[in-house]
Order: C-alpha cells, then structure tokens, then sequence
C-alpha cells in the first residue's frame, strides 16, 4: 500500500490503534516518515468516523506543510482525497484554534487579536523604560557597588534596559505557563512575611504589559496557550466536542512542550484516549530561554500505561559520527565531572541502519572527523575554517557544507570572512541577513559622522562607505583608500567641506591638478555630506530617509532603511534625550536582531540544506536542529560557550556589572517559585537560583553539543578558541576534551 518500507522499529510503532505511546527518536531516525504514515494508516483503515480527525501537533510552522504533504502522499495510495481525515497544528496554531472558537469562555471579544513577537517586544520595552525611570533604586540594589561613573552611565544607558527586559520576559513568561493573573499575583505577594524584591518587579511589569495588551483587545503567545487550557477546563461540552473531533493526538518534538501545553494535551486526549508523543530529551535544547523542559515527555515515557517504544536506526551520518554522538552520551553519564548534570544525556544510542535499508549509512572515513585541540584566539579560529572551505570546496562541489556557532554575532563574523574571500556563503539562518546588516552599518558609519561632524576620520569612512561598489575592483578600491587618506590627514576638515574663497582644500593640496576624476569624486561626496548636515535639525526617521537616497541605490536597501528608520523613531520617542551616539548604538542592536524587531518570524518557511550544494550554509546550532550537511564545522567549542559548572567559568547570563555574578532572570523566577510553593522553612536564599540557573545551563548545552555533532553526514570538524575576554583565556569545553581523549585512543 506504500512505497516506504519501515526498519523493525518503526514497524512497532506502526503496529499502534490505540492507547499512549511514547517513542525516543535518535536524530535521522525517520520520525516524520513514521508519524506521517501512521497517520495516514489510521485515517485509510478507517478508525475514524466521518466528521473525526487525526490530530497532529507539531514545534514550528515549517513542519506544518511538511507534515500534510508526507500524509497526503500516503492517503492517496489509499485513494483518499488529500488534506482529509487530519489536521496538522504547531502547538501556538491550536491553541490559537482552541480560543477563537469559544473566547467567551476566556473573556475575550469575538475580534481579539494575537500580538506577534515583534509587537510584544516594542510593549515590553516601553514597560521597562517607564519602570526603570520610576525605580532608579534597582541599580543601586543589584549593581557592583565599584563601578565607576563613566562605567554606571554607560550600563544605565545601554545594558540595563536589557537586563530588565530580560527579567520581565522570564518572569511574566513564568507566571502564565502558571497560569497566574497580575490579580492573583498580587494577592500572593499581599501575603507575605518578608518582601521578595524581584518578584515585585516583576509583578509591576506584568501588571503594566498586560494592561497595555487589554488595551488592545490583544493577546500575546504565551496568553494563547494560557487561555486556552482555560477554555478547556471551563466548559466540559466543548471539551467533549474536541474530544470526539480529535480521537487521535500525534505529537512530534515532545521534548520541547511546556507543563501548559502538555496539560493541553492531556486534557483534549482525555484519561482513556489515543495519545502517540515522539520526541528526543537528548535534543531538548530551548530549556533555558522557554518555559520547555525535557522533563515532561521522560515522565510520560515512564507512566505505567505508556507503550515505550524507540526509533534507533538513523541512516544519517557515517559509523565515525555515530559513535562519537554516543560516546557523548556515555561520557555525560558516566564521567562527567559534576554528578549533578550527569542526566543530561540518556539512552538511546544512535544505530546505523540495518543492512539492506533504502536509507544506508554513508560510507564510513574515520579521518573525515578532526578535533582539533590548538588554541585559536577567535579570529584565528575564523580564519582557520575559512582556509579550510577555501581548500576543501573545490573538490567538493556537490557536497553540502555548514559552519555552526554558538552564536547569530560568531556567524556575522563568520559570513565577513567568508565575503573577503569570495566564498559562497548562505546566511539566511542567521538572526539577521548581512544586506540588513551592510544596510544597517553604512547608517551607523552616517550617524557616526554626524554626531562628530568635525572628526576628519569619521568622514573618510563615511566617504569609503559611500564608494563602498568600488570594493569588487581591486585598483579602484585602492584610488578610494587613497582619497580617504587624504580626507583624513585634512587639517582642517571645514576647509575640505566649506572652503573660504581661495582656500578649498581640494586645491591646496594638489588633487585637482594632479587628479580631476578623483577631485570630482571628492566635489560630488562634499555636496551630499552639507545636506545630511543640514538634514541633522529632521527628525531621525527622515534624516535617514533624506541620506538613504544618496546612500543605496537597489530596492531593498531603500526598503530597509525605511523600516530601519521607523524602528529609530520608535526609539527616540521612548529616549527623547538620546544623542545621535546613542542612536548609532540602538541601530546596530536593532541590525544584529533583524527578525525580531521586524517581525520575521525565524520559523516562516523552512530551510533545505540540500538546495545549496557548494556554498556554505553559517547558522547557530539551535537553528540548525533537525537540518543536516555533508560536511559540518562545530567551532567555538570553549568552556564559555559549553560550560561545565567548574570553578573558574564564567556565563552570559551572570552580567560583568551585576553584584555577586547573580542571574537576575532565574532569581526573579526562583521568588516566584517561594511565591507560590515556598513554605516558611524554605525561604528565599539569594544566588541559589544563580547556581541551578548553571547546572541547566550546562545540561542544556551538553545536549547542544550532541545536536551540533549530528548535523554531519560524512566530514565533522570541531574547533575552539580562547575568546576575547581581557584577563580570562576561555579553555576547551570538558566534553571536547573527552571527545577527543576518546578519538585518540581509538585511532
């Protein structure tokens, strides 16, 4: 009946018609291919009546139409019309169904509207700009009493609106998946013996937001799953209604769902329903930034009535891959050296693909996986792998190739030195897209100019910035290196740009009988520059509107200005006292987060590795979960960016400026907790949370390392630098150091 032949394993989970089932799947073992079919299986046998559906819910929006394809090319061998019989939802896109359907249950208008991740951020911004103006004791409570004042205005300015933002949005995220309202919130804190500081901040800032999204008639993402665990409990018709239109549940990506949106399931599944979760704890690697935790779907694969089965088979990487995948696991359980995150990783272990399978293991080169030990500092490292693409991609034209980092700013980084080399490069899973980011810096370099208008250097940058098409000519970008030097060695740059008469530095110097094209660049250049000068009164928006004409000449780069300009006048109206510095700052922070202050969405459409042969693909590991290369570069793998919790590391989420080296996000969330849960015995302990914040940290990147390295088909590379810490060198991550302990001893 189907032309896909399932591996004994998936013929177990094939074999399903009712009850719970719980399958660990290894990375590559064909999961979507076995919900798929099983779906289709359940609709073409006839389990379902006429108006019934098989549900599945899945992580992201990408896997939606990736799912419905793969059942509708099984449903048509039996001769079903396709998209019948099932419903394929992210879990935000059921709930969303959920609520719209009845939001009078949840007190919501007939019109409410959802707040996308872009929206939500410009509200929470503008809440944490109007309570750090009112609470100006928060930095005395919470920063390193030795800072200096030029150091203190520098984090007033710039740090400490992030840091409070990173608080509300742990906190209030926090608090709905509690399913806790401002008003129930309160009532808790009114209750207390001892004040809870953290926990009062974030209740104003959720009390603030979520007036301003009421405001609105509007909900946010995290509302949605809220709501609609709401809309379920509160009306048992309505959920029998669902329960009989659902009598199937499949869910793929288990290990990444919230308490709600397992609690969501649980109740649409009902307590003698057909519940199949499929899932890897081992990939569980959004834990610390979401309300996600891996813990959940372990729980159900360990419920007594829970079938528990495994997808082990993986025909995606060569037998060298595979077991250094699994020594990780092994190394993690048995030797790590802090017992406490030794539950990281568990079984599974990855299995080649039985012998005959459609879907063979490449074949294997153990010399095709390199850990290299050397220390690199970070441009080294860059360089390194440059060098090796530049070597390597000729031979390989076919093959597909990617370079994984820790993070979107090492991938900027990456893709500069992949463009100086005239390598192709794909950066689109990147954050942001380097035309963003070009488009972005050609602005910054203008406002730098403009915010120092007498600073000779400022403008022979500008001026390289504004013959920046000259760069694929290498002569001609040798002329414009040359007239910017003479910009910059101008003693008197207004004698350059408002000459008196008789005294235009264009020929005092020489340049206009020595060079007339050059000096009639120079002539053009100065003309633009006196009316950005006087475009300076405008507002931001239109200054950089009025400069973008002289500036970019393609669509895009006009288009992207104009949205980069709406973004700055958002900001200048939350800082009405920001200097043009400032606003040099905010619009490099808005380029390197593109999707997020733009509203694209990281998961719009999904990505296929194998459309790129021959160019290199540069993406952060998170992003590239569930992709997979040829060739697989895994740089970065230092003791900061793969912690271990041993003395001496240092982590991003313990800020330099922060008394203590607390982790002010995962305190508020730990005084929620006594908040709730706490009982008199067990009182607040300041920086507990800060050292449990740690140890899931290290759990979570343990597994981000095991996801890294099964990215790669047939060639792993992994490498590590010394990071740019003044006073601290960063060392090799402990697990790179037991990988290659192990590959050496093995080979």
């Amino acid at each position: 009946m189907s032309d896909f032949t399932p591996r004994p394993a998936q013929s177990n989970i094939l074999a399903y018609t009712s009850g719970r089932m719980g399958v660990s799947a290894v990375p590559g073992s064909g999961k979507t291919w076995t919900l798929s079919l099983l779906a289709a299986r359940l609709i073409g046998n006839h389990y379902l009546d006429y108006d019934q559906e098989v549900l599945i819910v899945t992580l992201v929006n990408a896997a939606v139409e990736n799912f419905a394809a793969r059942i509708n090319h099984f449903t048509h061998q039996y001769g079903l019309m396709p998209r019948t019989g099932y419903r394929v939802r992210t879990l935000h896109g059921l709930a969303h169904d959920i609520v719209r359907e009845r939001p009078g249950l949840v007190g919501l208008a007939e019109d409410f509207v959802i707040i996308d991740e872009s929206e939500a951020f410009d509200l929470l911004n503008q809440v944490v700009h109007t309570w750090l103006k009112t609470h100006p004791e928060f930095e005395d409570a919470y920063l390193q009493a030795d800072l200096g004042e030029n150091q203190r205005a520098r984090v007033r300015t710039r740090q400490l609106p992030e840091l409070a933002r990173d608080i509300a949005v742990a906190f209030i995220r926090t608090a709905k998946d509690r399913q806790l309202t401002p008003d129930a919130l309160r009532h808790h804190l009114d209750a207390l013996p001892l004040p809870l500081p953290l926990a009062e901040m974030g209740w104003e800032m959720y009390s603030d937001y979520q007036r301003a999204l009421q405001y609105r008639g509007a909900v946010d993402f995290d509302d949605l799953i809220r709501l609609a665990l709401l809309a379920l409990q509160s009306d048992e018709d309505y959920l029998a209604r669902l329960r009989s239109r659902w009598p199937y549940i499949l869910e793929d990506e288990a290990q990444d769902s919230s308490r709600l949106q397992e609690q969501i399931l649980r109740l649409l599944c009902g307590p003698q329903g057909n519940w199949v979760r499929v899932g890897d704890p081992n990939q569980a690697i959004y834990e610390t930034f979401t309300t996600a935790n891996p813990r959940f779907l372990r729980a159900f694969l360990d419920e007594p009535m829970v079938s528990k089965q495994e997808l082990p088979n993986s025909g995606r990487s060569m037998q060298s891959i595979i077991d250094l995948a699994n020594h990780l696991i092994d190394w993690t359980q048995r030797a790590h050296p802090v017992p406490q995150v030794r539950d990281a990783l568990a079984p599974p272990y990855i299995r080649p693909t039985p012998e005959g399978d459609p879907q063979p293991n490449p074949p294997d080169d153990p010399d095709d996986v390199k850990i290299v030990l050397r220390p690199f500092s970070p441009q080294e490292e860059i360089n390194a792998v440059a060098d090796s693409l530049e070597r390597w991609l000729p031979s390989h034209p076919d093959w597909t190739v990617a370079v994984l980092t820790p993070t979107n700013n090492y991938g900027f980084q990456m893709v500069e030195a992949l463009k100086k080399r005239h390598i192709p490069y794909v950066d689109d899973m990147l954050r942001s897209t380097s035309e963003t980011r070009a488009t972005a810096g050609a602005l910054g370099n203008l406002l730098k100019y403009l915010a120092r208008p007498d600073s000779a250097s400022a403008l022979a940058r500008l001026y390289t910035v504004w013959r920046r098409e000259a760069r694929q000519d290498e002569a001609a970008w040798a002329r414009v290196q040359a007239q910017a030097r003479l910009i910059r060695t101008c003693p008197r740059i207004e004698d350059y740009l408002w000459p008196a008469q008789n005294g235009d530095y264009l020929d005092t110097s020489g340049l206009r009988e020595r060079d007339p094209e050059a000096c009639a660049m120079l002539e053009a250049f100065r003309q633009h520059v006196r009316r950005w000068q006087q475009a300076v009164q405008l507002p931001i928006d239109q200054l950089l509107l009025t400069a973008a004409q002289d500036l970019f000449t393609t669509p895009s780069q006009l288009a992207l200005t104009y949205k980069l300009a709406a973004l700055l006048r958002q900001a200048r109206d939350m800082h009405p006292d920001w200097s043009l510095s400032e606003m040099t700052n905010e619009l490099g922070t808005i380029a390197r987060n593109e999707r997020r202050f733009m509203g694209l969405s990281q998961e719009e459409s999904g990505f296929n590795p194998d459309a790129y042969p021959g160019k290199v693909v540069v993406s952060t590991v998170h992003k590239a979960k569930g992709l997979e290369w040829d060739r697989v570069y895994l740089v970065s793998v230092s003791n900061y960016d793969y912690p271990a919790a041993r003395e001496g590391e240092s982590y991003r989420s313990e800020p330099w400026y922060v008394r203590q080296n607390l982790n002010l996000p995962a305190e508020a969330i730990e005084q929620l907790r006594i908040l709730l849960e706490g009982q008199m015995e067990e009182w607040y302990e300041e920086g507990r949370a800060t050292m449990q914040a740690r140890l899931e940290l290290v759990r979570e990147r343990l597994r981000l390392l095991y996801v890294g390295i099964t990215r790669a088909r047939r060639s792993l590379i992994i490498t590590w630098n010394t990071g740019k810490r003044k006073g601290h060198s960063n060392q090799p991550a402990e697990a790179l150091l037991a990988l290659a302990d192990y590959w050496t001893t093995r080979h």
